[in-house]
């Protein structure tokens, strides 16, 4: 949960940085993460504090092969909300995908234990492996 800042946004600010996020999930679920990313920017500079944006431009980020912005994206998510499985997941496929198997094992451990969906033991699944075959 967010909290409320404490100058409020103007309203048509609200309504444009809602109508950008809503482009930019549309955009990123059309397989266009640079454009969701273009989409996305505004809410990124008008809404630092909320989770959901920053997940969905990290999604953008990690889908478009950015994955040291992808990084920091779900770190974000995770200081403002640590219980964020999925931002968990998304933070250990970043860093799997950087080669970083030791922290992306650590990341998918904690995301299985909190929410043991298949697609997250599938993930820590590939990286044990990984690390067992020295690969």
């Amino acid at each position: 949960m967010t909290s409320q800042p404490a100058n409020p946004v103007p309203r048509s600010s609200r309504n444009q940085a809602f109508e950008g996020f809503r482009r930019a999930e549309r955009l990123l679920a059309d397989k266009r993460p640079l454009d969701a990313l273009q989409a996305i920017a505004p809410c990124l500079e008008s809404q630092p504090n909320d989770a959901s944006v920053h997940l969905l431009a990290g999604r953008a980020y990690l889908d478009s092969a950015q994955l040291q912005k992808a990084e920091a994206a779900f770190l974000r998510v995770l200081e403002l909300d640590p219980a964020d499985h999925y931002a968990r997941f998304a933070l250990g496929k970043a860093l799997q995908r950087q080669g970083r198997l030791g922290e992306a094992k650590g990341q998918l451990q904690m995301a299985t234990v909190m929410d043991p969906r298949p697609e997250y033991q599938e993930a820590l699944g590939e990286v044990r492996a990984r690390i067992a075959t020295g690969l």
